[in-house]
């Protein structure tokens, strides 16, 4: 199945012993040896600039975790600014500015919510079935704090046609044409490969208590079946899937298998707290393998010719034909699993969503 394609040395190291403080010395190196490497490859870092975001990152996140839920209403983002190193908070009230500085973010004023924002992109999920067929997308652009809908090219007035009529504030969306045409992940991502039925291959997202989460569209596309491992054992069956709408299904693993809390290149998976626009991600899959990039937007619309799906998060990290359910992780934390993507990015599905919908536990490392 094709792709949108579904689809210094020692600020570094005091940044990093400053985040691990008081954690035993088992837990202080969380990162596998690949990860840092591959930052360095695919985002252009030496050793110490990846080693320093990353430290950088993890502050920037519980600054804006803290900030989003002291603020309310008058929240609308944030995102990670990789020149300063530090959590980028949009407010809609100005007055705000001082208390965000003082958590020790940057501060920009802007005029729509984050409410107003999710609310814009519902609005226009609900009318999808009027969209032309080309218009490949929308959602939440923070750094612009607009709605970015992308349309072929030569094909704008039918995108903001479709956008006058959703009844939506047209002030709040930015029309973009794109050449990339989307086209859905069959056989994507995970790190480790597992196979439906006779041929059809897909990767494996996150072990969870008696399975594991990978991508719904490798269920729903194939009728299912049964399901082998990497090495063509038998390994289990689908246990519930969405797609489209959403993309995630849960699988449910034989006795031969025990999920581990781990990517297979080493990589331990601590937990899911979601990550900034901006930070950096890496995915892992049994095509291209580990490749980072960084998260551009969340809250993407992607409409494939096999359905819809809402609610992802769009990255520039590179994935091909099956990584389709594969892992994409922050750090430690698991964000999501590998729906699809273009010649240029790539998309997955939150995994906390999927978590919650299939009434699964993560397996930690």
């Amino acid at each position: 199945m094709k792709a949108i394609r579904f689809l210094g040395a020692a600020t570094a190291a005091a940044a990093v012993t400053a985040i691990f403080a008081g954690v035993p010395a088992a837990s202080a190196a969380p990162l596998n040896p690949d990860m840092v490497p591959a930052m360095q490859r695919d985002l252009g870092l030496t050793h110490s600039q990846a080693l320093t975001r990353l430290a950088n990152e993890e502050a920037a996140n519980k600054v804006g975790a803290a900030l989003e839920k002291s603020l309310g209403e008058r929240f609308s983002g944030t995102s990670f600014n990789a020149a300063t190193g530090k959590a980028v908070v949009s407010v809609t009230d100005a007055a705000l500015v001082d208390q965000v500085r003082a958590a020790g973010a940057e501060a920009q004023v802007v005029r729509f919510s984050a409410r107003q924002l999710d609310s814009t992109v519902q609005a226009l999920n609900a009318h999808e079935k009027a969209a032309p067929k080309s218009v490949t997308g929308w959602g939440i652009d923070t750094a612009s704090n607009r709605i970015s809908l992308t349309v072929l090219k030569g094909q704008r007035g039918a995108a903001e046609q479709f956008v006058h009529q959703s009844g939506v504030d047209s002030s709040a969306v930015t029309v973009t044409e794109t050449s990339a045409v989307p086209k859905a992940h069959y056989n994507v991502l995970g790190g480790d490969a597992y196979y439906i039925g006779s041929s059809s291959r897909c990767s494996v997202g996150f072990s969870v208590n008696g399975g594991f989460l990978t991508a719904g569209h490798c269920a729903a596309l194939t009728g299912g079946g049964a399901l082998s491992g990497y090495n063509r054992v038998a390994m289990g069956q689908f246990t519930t899937y969405r797609f489209p709408g959403a993309d995630y299904a849960a699988a449910r693993v034989n006795s031969n298998w025990t999920p581990v809390g781990q990517i297979n290149n080493g990589t331990r998976v601590a937990g899911s707290t979601e990550a900034a626009v901006g930070a950096s991600v890496c995915k892992s899959g049994s095509t291209t393998g580990w490749t980072c990039g960084t998260i551009r937007a969340k809250n993407q619309t992607v409409r494939y010719q096999e359905g819809t799906v809402t609610g992802m998060v769009l990255t520039n990290a590179r994935s091909d034909h099956g990584d389709s359910g594969g892992s994409f992780i922050s750090g430690n934390q698991a964000q999501g699993m590998v729906s699809g993507g273009d010649t240029v990015n790539s998309y997955y599905y939150p995994v906390n969503v999927a978590l919650s919908a299939t009434g699964t536990t993560l397996v930690r490392g």
